[in-house]
């Protein structure tokens, strides 16, 4: 119901564009340049009336109205149901949502939580109903204020223009409290993780087993929590996956822009950006059914013993799937540079190769720096391959070709299924993501500091 609402209101205010432009129109008879912003910018700003205060009083309504509808059931329930714990009140009032919905209830309700349900219908009826008459109310005064406002002397760009800028405003404000509220809830629940387990003990531990016993009297484990099993594991499969990556993505990249024909060229590239949409599954496929049990026979036949799952097979298929996007970033970094600095070395006499090795690559060296920074973060965030061909068994190695796991694979593994969130098993995995955080922040900073200090000598 509230889907067609927001459709209703949309056409109104295209609806609303049409008229104010034609109406900019009457006004301007037949000079337009009579005018003081054009004819669209008139239907804007009638669009904008009809529709920004409409739906801002949706959205407002929308989201309070659930809550609202609640406490208003719980007040109307008997004193028994409403003195019941929180926990027990929450299976009431989901009860109440399934009769409201036709979903069926793990019980038979009462004449209690029939009546309820029946409140709670009626209010919602209620509740949509009235948003129906204010919105489209809203809509049509804001179609009719901004249509008989408009005239020849009204600043129409300047006022959509002061609208479009506010929301422009909104949008970045939003995005930035949502990363501020991302940290903090990865940062408050790590404190809690801290409080149960020591931080010495998480940063330096060499062991990683988080199972714990579920209640006291239980013989379980206590658990271990050293993270350094994991960022061992994910530093190694990162390594041989950059180690693949970066040479054979730089090296294509310089080939493509500075020795490949066109007509190859716009063969080539499209060919190998294909690698990049590749789900990450069938990466997790190819490594596990393919090159995990070829690189097992090759060191059965060298007399190398090779786990079945290995860091090498995961780093290797890894390092295959972001080739693309140190090549594809290079190569366009590297086209970037102007002709004007290739033909100056030309004429100084230096040959192709100098004039890459000293002109390109470091001209081109920030782009190519970001380029391998995005590829280390791709490399770091997997968790398919390495779920699939590395394991999960969280080994202190630096051997690759023993089974290790990554910090993301941890994350995954301590957060599905039914978890308490008061455990250190389960809090673990925020603590973990911290630490991540950091060190991705961490590489970010190094990599802007060699951007900065290259650009500077550059442009």
């Amino acid at each position: 119901m509230l889907f067609y609402l927001f459709v209703t209101v949309a056409l109104l205010s295209l609806s609303s564009y049409y008229l104010g432009r034609k109406r900019a129109f009457a006004v301007a008879g037949s000079h337009i340049r009579n005018l003081h912003s054009l004819p669209s910018f008139y239907g804007s700003y009638t669009a904008l009336w009809c529709g920004l205060p409409a739906l801002i009083v949706f959205t407002v309504w929308a989201t309070l109205q659930p809550g609202v509808i609640i406490e208003l059931v719980v007040a109307s329930l008997p004193p028994e149901l409403q003195q019941l714990p929180p926990g027990r009140l929450n299976l009431v009032i989901n009860d109440i949502k399934n009769l409201v919905s036709g979903n069926i209830v793990s019980s038979s309700p009462d004449a209690a939580i029939l009546a309820a349900a029946d409140h709670y219908r009626h209010l919602q009826t209620t509740g949509n109903a009235a948003l129906w008459v204010i919105v489209i109310a809203l809509a049509l005064a804001g179609i009719t204020y901004g249509w008989r406002t408009i005239s020849p002397q009204l600043r129409a760009r300047n006022r959509v223009e002061h609208v479009v800028n506010a929301l422009l405003i909104a949008s970045s404000t939003i995005a930035i409290f949502t990363t501020i509220g991302i940290v903090l809830s990865v940062l408050f629940e790590s404190i809690r993780f801290f409080h149960k387990i020591p931080v010495s003990e998480f940063l330096f531990g060499l062991q990683w087993s988080p199972q714990t016993a579920i209640r006291a009297d239980q013989t379980g484990s206590s658990g271990a929590f050293g993270m350094v099993p994991l960022f061992t594991g994910t530093l190694l499969i990162s390594g041989i996956a950059m180690l693949v990556a970066v040479p054979i993505g730089l090296m294509s990249a310089l080939y493509l822009s500075e020795y490949a024909s066109p007509k190859f060229r716009a063969t080539a590239k499209p060919a190998l950006e294909v690698l990049a949409g590749i789900p990450t599954v069938v990466y997790g496929f190819f490594a596990a059914l393919t090159v995990a049990p070829l690189i097992r026979n090759l060191g059965t036949a060298m007399g190398v013993h090779v786990a079945s799952e290995s860091a090498l097979a995961a780093g290797l298929v890894m390092g295959i799937m972001i080739i693309p996007f140190v090549s594809s970033l290079s190569d366009d970094v590297i086209n970037a540079v102007p002709q004007s600095m290739r033909d100056g070395s030309y004429a100084l006499g230096a040959t192709k190769s100098e004039t890459i090795k000293r002109v390109l690559l470091p001209a081109a060296l920030p782009g190519i720096v970001g380029s391998i920074l995005l590829a280390v973060s791709r490399a770091i965030g997997e968790t398919m391959i390495v779920v699939m061909a590395a394991g999960l068994s969280a080994n202190l190695t630096a051997n690759p070709l023993q089974a290790v796991t990554t910090v993301t694979v941890q994350i995954v593994t301590l957060l599905t299924g039914d978890q308490e969130f008061d455990s250190a098993k389960t809090l673990a995995a925020f603590a973990l993501g911290l630490v991540l955080f950091i060190v991705t922040l961490i590489l970010n900073i190094i990599a802007l500091t060699v951007v900065r200090k290259y650009r500077e000598q550059y442009e």
